[in-house]
């Protein structure tokens, strides 16, 4: 039956959908030469910021054979790296769980699509190049055989952003790997701040957000201070504190309920997975502006989060951390295999861990005798 009102039918929930293409964040396709060209470019380039950047490459094997066994999949340790062989190819969709760690993805443009695009003239696939137009949607980079090759006609069409377009030469290694580089860090990720207040407080017996440590309630001077060094600011909540919790930020409720600090961080990711979200529990007396600015100083964008060393766990310190957007879905990994902590999805990644001078400023409050010493040593 057709509804009566013109109203546009929504079959499933509107999410904000990760920034980049079908494969990564990050992704370049290399198109216009043979694929010898293509690989040789891809590998000259990661040869130039390997040290800096984790760089992958996707491509296709002309030669290649049928597997050599029976396993359906393997893994091997190769010691010094690993190899996965698979005999599914993945369907779409399913690209982004491989090359999430990355910071960038090279594509051989001659098999795969890529949202960003760096186009070679090469006569020996110009008529290729012609009929695969549909492929240049975002085209940044032009790389010429010699400088005066004129770029094909069917190309000048497709640059809707010519003047930022780049020109270079195909040998100019250097200059194509610093455009690289720089597109990077251009738009590294912005950084938004969640104060977690969602607990029940239970060993408290107040809510511990909303406790006057420097003259206003815990969770408004946490934001302050995170206000200072993010682009936005969040109250992480559950929605039955909606009435209790009375604040000037804007409040993302808990989608993923019952998870703890870990809920509300995934439900931030699926607010805004395209930021990096600085975390803060709401019970941090002792934080203070000068212990953030280390924080955010040392962030480092190439890995999954910037965390403190906690010498009192010795584990990472989850609650203060900055938590980079390629940590949304391995989060949803761990969430998928029973894990809820947010310490040990730090423990078993590739994270930044860095020293904090005084450690006390991480001690959380968490009852009437903590308390009383608190405000006992704030008063000194």
């Amino acid at each position: 039956m057709i509804s009566s009102d013109n109203k546009k039918h929504t079959k499933h929930a509107q999410l904000t959908k990760p920034k980049g293409g079908e494969y990564h964040r990050n992704e370049w396709s290399i198109i216009g030469a043979p694929c010898d060209i293509i690989d040789q470019l891809a590998h000259d380039l990661t040869e130039k910021l390997h040290k800096i950047l984790s760089i992958g490459f996707l491509s296709a094997d002309h030669d290649a054979s049928h597997l050599d066994h029976k396993y359906h999949t393997q893994f091997t340790d190769k010691i010094n790296h690993q190899a996965w062989t698979s005999e599914d190819k993945p369907k779409a969709k399913q690209y982004r769980k491989f090359f999430n760690h990355l910071d960038l993805l090279l594509v051989n443009g001659n098999h795969y699509n890529g949202a960003k695009q760096i186009v070679l003239i090469n006569e020996k696939k110009k008529e290729s190049l012609s009929k695969k137009t549909d492929r240049l949607t975002d085209v940044r980079m032009i790389l010429l055989q010699r400088s005066s090759d004129d770029i094909y006609d069917f190309v000048m069409e497709k640059l809707t952003n010519e003047p930022e377009v780049q020109v270079f030469r195909i040998d100019q290694i250097d200059k194509i790997a610093n455009a690289l580089l720089k597109e990077f860090q251009e738009n590294i990720p912005p950084l938004y701040g969640l104060i977690l207040t969602g607990g029940k407080s239970q060993r408290m017996g107040e809510d511990k957000g909303s406790i006057e440590y420097h003259g206003k309630a815990q969770r408004e001077y946490e934001a302050e201070l995170a206000q200072k060094f993010c682009n936005r600011t969040f109250i992480s909540l559950r929605k039955n504190q909606d009435e209790l919790i009375q604040s000037r930020h804007t409040k993302i409720y808990d989608t993923f309920e019952g998870l703890g600090p870990f809920g509300g961080l995934l439900s931030a990711f699926q607010k805004e997975p395209n930021a990096a979200w600085l975390t803060l529990a709401c019970d941090l007396p002792y934080l203070d502006l000068s212990t953030l600015k280390q924080l955010v100083s040392q962030r480092n964008p190439t890995k999954l989060a910037t965390c403190f060393y906690n010498p009192e766990t010795e584990f990472p310190e989850p609650l203060i951390t900055i938590w980079e957007p390629q940590a949304y879905p391995v989060l949803l990994e761990f969430l998928s295999q029973g894990y809820a902590c947010p310490r040990k999805v730090l423990i078993n990644s590739d994270i930044e861990m860095i020293k904090l001078e005084d450690p006390s400023k991480m001690t959380n409050v968490n009852d009437p005798i903590e308390r009383a010493e608190a405000e006992k040593n704030l008063m000194a």
